[in-house]
């Protein structure tokens, strides 16, 4: 994959871990990925670095932008950093004072919108009409998708055995890229989705055949209560 040659010298290899007393439980020998160790703490990094080193020089001047309170918002703001152009974050008010500051931390000019979808998507949209800055969804973008997808590459260099991928969905950026990843070097191998029962809006969009968006949702697994878009989907 040609993202993995532009991010590799600048996102961590991460380990590879395994636990007897899991596979004790599952009757299967597991093998976890530890995007924990990644750069930002998370593998959003490696979709962000994709898009901010694949902008040419007039693009990357102007820098880029996003609406986000989570992991994304600061994986951008630390690849924009490293390539030293700004980077634009709309943040709702209601987030976390934690995940302002991380933000912050890396370099990243925070713009706050209301709390609601509509608001930071004007907010956005008003940022880009007076910087020029290039917008980076969090998952709906073939960019993050291949930055993703470098995870499962690393993966079966690693354990080259994998036979079975399960993987979370959320906004699908992650789980579009694994499996374009994954099946290049195995066709045969299997990839799985994982959601929460409350925040099943995959589920729910392959059961009716067309992408459902669900108005409200319901689990503690906050970074998995964005829904898919076109791309994904």
């Amino acid at each position: 994959m040609k993202a993995h040659a532009v991010i590799k010298d600048h996102v961590n290899l991460t380990p590879v871990m395994r636990s007897t007393a899991l596979n004790s439980i599952a009757g299967k020998t597991l093998y976890f990925k530890c995007e924990c160790f990644q750069k930002s703490g998370a593998f959003k990094f490696r979709g962000a670095s994709n898009a901010v080193f694949s902008l040419d020089e007039a693009q990357a001047a102007k820098g880029v932008v996003t609406h986000s309170s989570g992991n994304h918002a600061a994986a951008l703001a630390l690849a924009a950093k490293i390539r030293g152009i700004p980077a634009y974050v709309v943040v709702p008010n209601s987030a976390p004072k934690c995940k302002v500051d991380n933000v912050k931390r890396y370099g990243g000019h925070v713009i706050f919108s209301e709390a609601t979808m509509k608001s930071r998507q004007e907010t956005a949209n008003k940022v880009l009409s007076e910087t020029g800055a290039i917008l980076v969804p969090s998952s709906n973008d073939a960019r993050i998708i291949s930055g993703q997808g470098t995870l499962s590459l690393e993966f079966l260099d690693q354990a080259p055995e994998l036979d079975t991928l399960i993987v979370p969905i959320s906004g699908g950026g992650l789980i579009s890229g694994v499996v374009v990843g994954a099946k290049s070097r195995n066709p045969a191998i299997r990839v799985l989705g994982a959601e929460p029962k409350g925040a099943d809006d995959a589920a729910q969009s392959k059961a009716y055949g067309r992408l459902i968006t669900l108005s409200d949702t319901n689990t503690i697994a906050d970074g998995l209560r964005a829904s898919m878009g076109d791309i994904t989907w």
